[in-house]
């Protein structure tokens, strides 16, 4: 199955020059793009991408505010950022939105399609210098919070939160756990909510602090 594609950034020859390096990928449909925040809501709902590359400097909401508002109404949708920006400010702003990837506009194409491909299948994908910065931030004890309320998850949730953290998709989890996909999400759920997690890239980072994945 393709994956289906949505692309966001404010400049059109900026998506045009990607459009003409991933429309030669079999397995990569490009469904719609937009230049703005509203219009990458619109069209998310619109064409149900299965991927958005999104952009930070948008000219109405930043990109981060955009993955956030797209993440909360569509769950299913994996967002990698493609931007100039490469600060850590950004970087950890992008990830706690939600986003399942980040990677600068000057990295090589095979590493966008590697991130592409990752993200629809429900992985991380981190550009190798930011992800120096990620785990930097791991161990950094001062400038982590603990969440608010850890511990207390059943046999289950515990291998569902392990399988989750090594970047396990609800699909692969079902399969090796032999339960169903609607299982693996309500599972999930009760994770976040009972470790006071609110994306992806907070598990994975509790998961490190804890032992429980290597950084």
């Amino acid at each position: 199955m393709k994956i289906r594609l949505l692309l966001v950034d404010d400049h059109a020859v900026v998506r045009t020059g990607l459009r003409m390096l991933l429309s030669g990928q079999e397995d990569v449909e490009i469904v719609g793009e937009a230049g703005s925040a509203g219009e990458a809501l619109t069209e998310t709902e619109r064409v149900k991408p299965n991927v958005i590359l999104m952009d930070i400097g948008l000219p109405d909401k930043t990109g981060i505010e955009a993955t956030r508002e797209i993440k909360a109404r569509f769950q299913d949708v994996n967002i990698v950022a493609l931007t100039i920006h490469e600060d850590e400010e950004y970087f950890f702003q992008m990830l706690n939105a939600g986003a399942s990837g980040y990677v600068p506009k000057r990295a090589a194409p095979e590493e966008l399609i590697t991130a592409i491909r990752a993200a629809a299948s429900g992985e991380v994908y981190l550009y190798p210098s930011l992800a120096k910065l990620l785990v930097r931030g791991f161990l950094n004890i001062d400038r982590i919070e603990e969440p608010k309320n850890p511990g207390g998850l059943t046999d289950r949730e515990s291998e569902v939160f392990a399988m989750l953290a090594e970047g396990a998709s609800n699909q692969e989890i079902a399969e090796a756990l032999v339960i169903s996909p609607k299982t693996v999400e309500r599972h999930r759920e009760n994770i976040m909510r009972k470790l006071n997690l609110h994306s992806r890239s907070e598990l994975v980072r509790y998961a490190i602090r804890k032992g429980i994945i290597k950084a």
